[in-house]
């Protein structure tokens, strides 16, 4: 079995930064404007402190002319950090919302083109919230927090700087009351906050995920009577998501003792000061300046505090979104192709393929599909009709062997135009809320309402679609409910034609439907392109009558091809 990438419920959040780099580097230069703007306005702010000092010593040594300068400067700086304030703000707000909309453009991307196997390997409502909750969560941080979180860190170092400058010996008060109980109270919250963090989020997509899949299966959990088992279990899920987030709540209390720190810090500062004073060692506007700059230092540690939950959750949805992009990023990008044939035989060659380790589902199988053949395929339940039919459309990848059309392996044929050569329908057709003319237009090109029109008249449904109350501009409804189950087959079946494919593969397209509707598809598919490579699988013996090739599968191995109800393998 090919190793099969998966998700991690709590992933490694080192090196955020380093791994994120690829989807900021196309932003650099707005990042880099907005972050010098911020700078500077945290400079200003930080040289407050140092103005009302020389102000100080000015009026305290009569000098008026200093305490003039000093107030025309502060005037200034004002209007100066006002102004950066303003912009930085917009400027960072502008650049993180560019960033996070390259991220959730990415996530849609690799979600559209991740392999069949990892969409079904993964619940819906996780792949859900990874690629919606954590970018809105991201968007959230970049809009309310990140140039609160860029000026406290801005101004914590600015004001580091003047305290060194003015009196290294008070700092090294202040550092030594401050920085040690800070830490500790720091490390106390670091220790636990990543699986704090992480567990609520993890418990948050299980819930979204167990919601996504209660819709889904409302109606058979209604007619089973499963709906109390079901509710019981998303419940406890519900209560396990409180218990995380409460928590985590927990956790991102702890960094409110700093504020207690501060206030003792500030104690120890004035009586500091105050001594140094009375013995002519500094000055009363330095002490000033420390004050000043000591509420700076503590209000950008509030700052930071306050910004430390918000920061956790941001680097754990951060997390979480890289961590699935890089695993729907683990696919090989196909290589370009050579230019490839309009029509060509489809080639399955010793093809292996595994769900686990311990089984095999497909057997070494090597099967010919000429261009412009009909070919059906049946067998049991579980002989693996449908692994073949996703297998010979390039949605799986085979772990032994290979699948080519008109000699070309499909891994090496670029996603765009495997796509328009290979189409599948599926037993289910999924369809979009709209009109019928709107889920026909779903397919590359966007076909045009007179191509529309043609394809159904030339597959013989005109008559039924001008039957349909409205047309082509029938609703269907929500995800097609308008439409019986074979109206939603006929309709993935011309769209299927609408992209005018060179082999056409339809995976039990006439099961469970009425015989009148079935008759109906079957009767289109008579009038597909002689050139279009057919292969049916199906189980309704009046479709497989209709193929001129029957090919026979058991329990993955291939055991018989008729050809017009002869035998010629087997």
């Amino acid at each position: 079995m090919a190793e099969q990438p998966l998700l991690n419920d709590e992933p490694d959040e080192r090196a955020l930064l380093r791994r994120a780099a690829p989807y900021l580097r196309p932003h650099r230069n707005r990042l880099v404007v907005a972050l010098t703007v911020g700078l500077a306005d945290s400079a200003a702010l930080v040289a407050v402190a140092p103005l009302i000092g020389l102000a100080t010593d000015a009026v305290l040594d009569g000098d008026r002319g200093g305490l003039g300068r000093a107030v025309a400067l502060l005037v200034v700086l004002a209007l100066a950090q006002l102004g950066f304030a303003r912009a930085g703000e917009l400027l960072l707000a502008r650049a993180g919302e560019q960033v996070v909309r390259t991220l959730r453009e990415q996530a849609v991307e690799n979600l559209a083109t991740a392999p069949l196997r990892f969409l079904e390997t993964h619940r819906t409502g996780e792949l859900l919230r990874r690629a919606t909750g954590e970018v809105a969560a991201l968007a959230a941080f970049v809009r309310l927090h990140l140039r609160n979180l860029v000026s406290a860190a801005a101004t914590l170092a600015f004001t580091l700087v003047v305290m060194v400058g003015y009196s290294w010996l008070l700092l090294l008060v202040q550092l030594v009351v401050f920085v040690p109980l800070t830490l500790l109270v720091t490390r106390w919250f670091q220790r636990d906050a990543p699986s704090a963090f992480g567990g609520k989020a993890n418990a948050e997509a299980a819930v979204a995920a167990t919601f996504t899949e209660t819709l889904t299966a409302r109606e058979a959990l209604q007619t089973s009577r499963g709906l109390p088992g079901w509710t019981r279990r998303f419940d406890g899920e519900n209560r396990l998501a409180v218990s995380a987030a409460r928590r985590a709540l927990r956790v991102e209390n702890r960094i409110d003792l700093v504020s207690l720190v501060e206030g003792l810090a500030l104690v120890v500062l004035l009586l500091a000061g105050g001594w140094l004073v009375t013995r002519d060692t500094l000055s009363v506007g330095t002490v000033v300046v420390f004050i000043l700059a000591s509420r700076n230092l503590f209000d950008s540690f509030a700052d930071l505090s306050q910004l430390v939950g918000e920061v956790q959750t941001a680097r754990t949805g951060l997390a979480r979104l890289l961590d699935l992009l890089a695993a729907t990023d683990a696919e090989p990008v196909r290589p370009s192709a050579d230019a490839l044939p309009a029509h060509g035989d489809l080639r399955c060659t010793e093809i292996e393929y595994s769900y686990r380790a311990d089984g095999r589902v497909l057997h070494t199988m090597t099967l010919d599909f000429p261009a412009g053949s009909r070919t059906g395929v049946v067998g049991e339940t579980g002989s693996g009709k449908t692994t073949l039919s996703k297998l010979l459309c390039g949605l799986y990848r085979p772990d032994g062997g290979a699948v080519t059309f008109a000699g070309t392996d499909l891994r090496e044929i670029p996603e765009a135009e495997l796509r328009r050569r290979i189409v599948l329908v599926p037993q289910e057709v999924r369809m979009v809320s709209g009109t019928i003319a709107d889920n026909l237009a779903l397919v590359q090109g966007a076909p045009d309402r007179p191509r529309i029109e043609r394809t159904v008249g030339q597959l013989g449904l005109a008559d039924w679609i001008a039957d349909l109350p409205g047309g082509l501009d029938a609703e269907v409804g929500q995800r097609g409910g308008n439409l019986s189950a074979g109206e939603r087959q006929i309709l993935g079946l011309v769209r299927a034609v609408l992209a005018d494919p060179a082999v056409l593969v339809l995976d039990e397209a006439t099961a469970d439907i009425d015989p009148v509707t079935a008759a109906r598809l079957e009767h289109a598919l008579d009038e597909l392109r002689a050139d279009c490579t057919l292969v049916v699988i199906a189980h309704r013996p009046a479709t497989i009558a209709r193929m001129p090739r029957v090919v026979r599968l058991d329990q993955g191995r291939l055991v018989a091809e008729e050809a017009g109800g002869v035998r010629v393998a087997g």
